[in-house]
């Protein structure tokens, strides 16, 4: 049953969109799947899909077209690294405004955070940084630099992900455009 609650608050989360037979192949070299991650972890899953629907651990970040709950590797690095009592307020002190770490807890625990290799708060941090300088309209030597970098925080995307986000990504906006105004 808890699987299938998983799957029902995802849905609530990301709309019902279909996978792709790319999106799938995309995710499973990007992703782990539950399973098998808590396996080599020594955790029970069932005591894992709890936590997220608990507020406590992430969500998947995407559930497969053959249902499998796919999440990042280092899933269960934060807790890990601090506690898994602990990560909630430690989490939310990692931002200067308070209101501001309790947005990015909500966020981290959608398991949305697919924008990023890992998601810790320094990553998710840097990425906000990058993307407002890279607005700011630095010269041609300097965006391409913000760019890299942003380049290297960031995976690739899905086009299940553009359906869930309803639109162009970070990669679409920040990276791929920008890279193709710096080739003209």
């Amino acid at each position: 049953m808890t699987q299938e609650a998983v799957a029902a608050r995802f849905r609530e989360i990301n709309g019902d969109h279909p996978m792709s037979a790319e999106d799938d192949a995309y995710v499973s070299r990007q992703f782990r799947v539950l399973t098998e991650l808590c396996a080599e972890h020594g955790r029970d899953v069932d005591d894992v899909r709890g936590l997220m629907l608990a507020g406590k651990l992430p969500m998947p970040g995407y559930l497969r077209s053959d249902g499998a709950e796919m999440v990042p590797a280092d899933l269960f690095a934060l807790a890990d690294r601090v506690g898994l009592d602990e990560l909630h307020d430690w989490f939310v002190a990692q931002w200067q405004d308070v209101a501001d770490g309790k947005d990015e807890w909500e966020a981290y625990l959608s398991g949305q955070y697919v924008c990023l290799h890992s998601v810790t708060p320094a990553t998710i941090q840097r990425k906000d940084q990058l993307i407002k300088a890279i607005d700011a309209g630095p010269d041609p030597a300097e965006l391409k630099l913000l760019v890299d970098e942003l380049d290297e925080l960031e995976p690739g995307f899905t086009g299940y992900d553009r359906l869930r986000f309803n639109g162009p990504v970070s990669r679409d906006t920040h990276i791929s455009a920008l890279r193709a105004r710096l080739a003209e």
